[in-house]
């Protein structure tokens, strides 16, 4: 047995195509009634937005170059007055015969390790009227005293082994106000000052044994001449004694020649 069903066509292809109200309203603002309203009010909130930005006030102060300090005339008196201080540096005797810019160590004997010293510029310092020269050298920055001392004939410089910018030497330093016996060892920027250094350092103590061995020689000179001058004071001595003693035996025998004849006379003697 067949069964035969008719469809409709028509009511196939009318179908609803309009959103139902509940889903029309979820997609659309609920205070608007169209779709074009929605970037209406985002415009209007982007200028909200922009109206919330801080407001700059524009001033003409701001654009105003700043004025020149005037100069009102006025004058005020100083509450202290300083008097001008003359400074010396003890150098004022003194010519310089070699400066260099460099780094000082010291040896020390209890921590068996090398300490810095300083760094600045040393000077070898020659005296107008003694001749005598003496090394100095004070810090760049403080000017402190780093090394003060005569440079003697028994003094020595050598090259510090396995570096050819320093050199050794010793000397009793005086630049803590006491005398100490300081091993020192001086480095430069370069060879040629190491080399420089070393070569007026033998030169100065070269001829500081020649200024030695002339004071010598004037103070032996000098020493013979006083013994020569007290040897004819006491020869003069000497001789001035004898002819006292002289005179005086010679004044005993007339003395006693004269008794000798009175006696012979019978007579007092005669004044």
């Amino acid at each position: 047995m067949t069964v035969t069903t008719t469809v409709n066509l028509d009511s196939l292809l009318c179908v609803n195509l309009t959103p139902p109200p509940s889903l029309y309203k979820k997609t659309l603002n609920p205070n608007t009634s169209s779709p074009a309203e929605p970037s209406k009010r985002l415009t209007l909130h982007k200028s909200n937005m922009a109206s919330k930005e801080p407001y700059h006030e524009h001033r003409e102060d701001d654009d105003a170059p700043a004025a020149d300090d005037e100069d009102t005339g006025a004058q005020v008196a100083p509450i202290v007055r300083l008097e001008e201080v003359a400074v010396t540096t003890g150098e004022e005797e003194e010519d310089a015969i070699l400066d260099l810019k460099s780094k000082l160590y010291r040896f020390d004997k209890d921590g068996n390790q090398w300490k810095e010293r300083g760094a600045g510029t040393v000077k070898l310092l020659k005296h107008k009227k003694t001749g005598k020269v003496r090394l100095v050298m004070r810090q760049s920055k403080t000017l402190k005293i780093c090394a003060n001392h005569y440079v003697l004939a028994t003094m020595t410089v050598q090259e510090h082994a396995g570096n050819d910018k320093s050199c050794l030497w010793h000397a009793s330093d005086f630049a803590d106000d006491e005398l100490k016996d300081e091993l020192f060892c001086i480095r430069f920027a370069s060879v040629e000052n190491c080399k420089s250094f070393m070569e007026t350092f033998r030169e100065v103590a070269e001829s500081q044994k020649s200024t030695e061995e002339n004071k010598e020689a004037s103070a032996a000179a000098g020493l013979l001449e006083k013994l020569s001058v007290e040897e004819k004071e006491a020869k003069d001595k000497v001789e001035e004694k004898d002819v006292k003693a002289k005179e005086e035996t010679e004044t005993k025998e007339d003395t006693k020649k004269v008794d000798d004849n009175e006696k012979k006379d019978g007579e007092p003697a005669s004044t």
